[in-house]
């Protein structure tokens, strides 16, 4: 009689309960770290805010009315722009714009930047003489002066700005990973790896990539926050997200020009990127620490 035998499933849950262990313990160091609950708070706040805007805004961001340029309070908590649209709906959907933009951007290029910083790393040679020249030659623009030649060349718009954004963050990724690869390719239980006949595919997943997620979760929360104000830098200059969808770069560049009867219009979506900006940095800044043993001293600030 032929029985079957049921895998045996106890070192997948071990290994997804040691890592859910892993980002509940990150989790908690960032949260005793003053500096990192602070940023924690910001982006999860900013998160949820850009997530329920359908919800909470009291208006339709696009919706104008007669009280054009009215100061905050009445009907306008925040006060409403030079349309007579109200400035807290408008700042929602704009951080419902600025997130969807930055997630997707960092995203791409988060996954285009590793899988070259793998492969300039691990094989070196040829493929290193050719990926590591092109990154470089990108780092030595600006990132805004790039991403504003890629969408001019191309034109405004959202796709066009998503674009211009991945191609603009995919060398950061790749740099990182390119060094934690190199460096860890030296370890003695990769060689060890090789010498058993791994696959370098499965060396390049068992290990590399794995001790690769520290510098890559760095690197992609700070990119957020960049990539949130180069967007808002092309939505100002009229290259990024157009009319009538509200973005917190177009709506300071609509404000601008009635600064003298009203700053309002102006004032909001700037702390909104501000804020963005700010939380996003603390947010990274600490997981760095968090993330690295020589600095996790550190986190109790």
């Amino acid at each position: 009689m032929v029985t079957d035998i049921a895998p045996d499933r106890r070192p997948a849950e071990a290994a997804s309960t040691r890592r859910t262990s892993r980002n509940l313990e990150v989790l908690r160091l960032i949260w005793r770290d003053r500096v990192g609950a602070i940023g924690l708070v910001i982006v999860v706040l900013m998160v949820a805010a850009a997530a329920l805007a359908p919800l909470i805004a009291p208006y339709d961001p696009t919706a104008m009315s007669n009280q054009r340029l009215a100061a905050p309070g009445g009907d306008f908590l925040l006060g409403a722009d030079e349309a007579g649209r109200d400035l807290l709906s408008r700042a929602l959907y704009g951080a419902r714009t600025s997130l969807t933009v930055s997630l997707i951007v960092v995203t791409c290029a988060g996954a285009i930047g590793v899988l070259l910083g793998l492969l300039a790393g691990f094989y070196r040679g040829f493929l290193d003489a050719i990926i590591t020249p092109a990154t470089d030659i990108m780092f030595a623009f600006p990132t805004l002066l790039l991403a504003l030649a890629v969408v001019a060349a191309r034109g405004p718009g959202t796709e066009n700005l998503i674009i211009a954004l991945i191609l603009v963050f995919i060398p950061s990724f790749a740099r990182v990973v390119r060094g934690t690869a190199m460096s860890v390719r030296r370890e003695p239980y990769v060689e060890s790896g090789q010498a058993v006949g791994l696959t370098n595919a499965r060396l390049i997943f068992k290990y590399i990539l794995p001790n690769s997620v520290a510098p890559i979760a760095v690197q992609f929360t700070t990119s957020l926050a960049t990539a949130i104000l180069v967007e808002a830098s092309l939505g100002y200059l009229g290259l990024g997200v157009q009319p009538p969808q509200p973005s917190w770069g177009s709506m300071l560049s609509s404000g601008k020009a009635f600064m003298e009867m009203s700053i309002w219009p102006s004032v909001v979506p700037g702390v909104c990127i501000m804020i963005a900006v700010l939380g996003f940095n603390l947010l990274g800044d600490t997981l760095r620490d968090v993330l690295d043993p020589r600095l996790r001293g550190r986190s109790s600030r």
